[in-house]
């Protein structure tokens, strides 16, 4: 089918993971929802981790996960790229592989050639065939607001599982990939952001966290999480909660986008930061001297983000050096994890 042109953000002011619901309200509703429970169950809704696990056996664990969106961008193959690499990164969160892919896609049924759904399903499907995953078919739904995203299935042993509940004192945290995709994506529709940065920024949502996973499992990796929409801020909390740690982040250490930093110091800070400092609010410590910037950096909601990892203080540099050396060259040691109440301390 030919390629067809259209701008998908003429659909939507809220694209991507910003446009989730707030953690808090999502907190609320699943609290009286009661769930079996199975001894195979191996992760669910309540450390509130990236997917769910369900061990088949000794040697097999299934990692089960969703996530789809409105248009982040305008053209349709990008989008279908960020949408599935952002689903797929949970699997690659947990130290999995994906295995199975169903398309969850939603599409009006006039007013935008048809042309622009298939090129958004090609465009996904790269991802897919990068990962090395099957495409087992899917589900579309007629809706004025196109959205699209995947349903996972991937595979993890249950003794290599990583998961956001297993930190450890002493544990050093390196977060693979910069910040401010959400800021960045919001200065771009206002004209503020420049064509090098915005570039930059879809590249960065379109880049698969595989060797992530794999540089977790050298090194016997055991807690992470993906930075998505609830923003660095959000899931560290989630951590620190599952963990029953305290994550101290040093906001000078943080890698950032270009121009990332200096917008949110022009104002350009998009509503979804706000949700996830409200989320944040109750187990957030600031010492003094940090700059209003940094903390909504924390804040701000990210599409396809980088891996959160908690690596032990003997491997943390040979770790960091091989993300370097290989799809993340922004990776940085932003931080630590100590003994104490949950909550996430940003320091200078």
């Amino acid at each position: 089918m030919q390629t067809a042109t259209f701008d998908l953000l003429s659909t939507t002011q809220t694209g991507g993971c910003s446009a989730k619901l707030p953690a808090g309200l999502l907190d609320k509703l699943l609290s009286d929802i009661p769930l079996l429970n199975d001894k195979r169950i191996l992760v669910d809704i309540q450390t509130h981790d990236d997917a769910g696990v369900f061990e088949l056996d000794s040697r097999t664990a299934l990692i089960f996960t969703t996530d789809f969106f409105p248009p982040l961008c305008s053209d349709a193959r990008t989008f279908g790229r960020i949408a599935a690499c952002n689903a797929l990164s949970d699997v690659y969160a947990m130290g999995g592989k994906p295995l199975l892919c169903l398309n969850i896609s939603m599409f009006p049924a006039e007013g935008i050639p048809i042309g622009v759904l298939h090129d958004i399903l090609s465009g996904g499907q790269e991802k897919i065939n990068e990962a090395g995953a099957f495409t087992m078919g899917g589900h579309t739904l007629v809706d004025a607001v196109p959205k699209y995203g995947l349903a996972v299935v991937g595979t993890v042993h249950p003794e290599k599982l990583v998961t956001n509940a297993s930190a450890q004192a002493g544990d050093r945290l390196i977060l693979t990939k910069p910040l401010g995709c959400g800021v960045v994506i919001a200065a771009r529709r206002m004209g503020m952001a420049s064509e090098e940065t915005y570039r930059e920024t879809l590249e960065q949502m379109q880049l698969l966290n595989r060797q992530g996973a794999e540089v977790m499992q050298k090194y016997g990796v055991r807690c992470a999480t993906d930075i998505t929409g609830f923003g660095l801020m959000g899931h560290a909390c989630k951590m620190a909660m599952a963990s029953k740690k305290e994550l101290h982040v040093s906001v000078s250490a943080l890698p950032a986008l270009k121009q990332a930093a200096s917008l949110l110091e022009e104002g350009c800070i998009p509503g979804a930061a706000f949700k996830n400092l409200d989320f944040a609010r109750p187990l957030l410590h600031l010492r003094e001297g940090i700059p209003l910037h940094l903390k909504m950096l924390c804040a701000d909601a990210q599409t396809s983000g980088g891996l959160l990892m908690c690596v032990k203080e003997a491997d943390a540099q040979a770790v960091l050096e091989e993300l370097r050396q290989g799809d993340f060259p922004h990776a940085s040691i932003i931080g630590q994890v100590q003994e104490g109440e949950a909550g996430l301390w940003l320091e200078p």
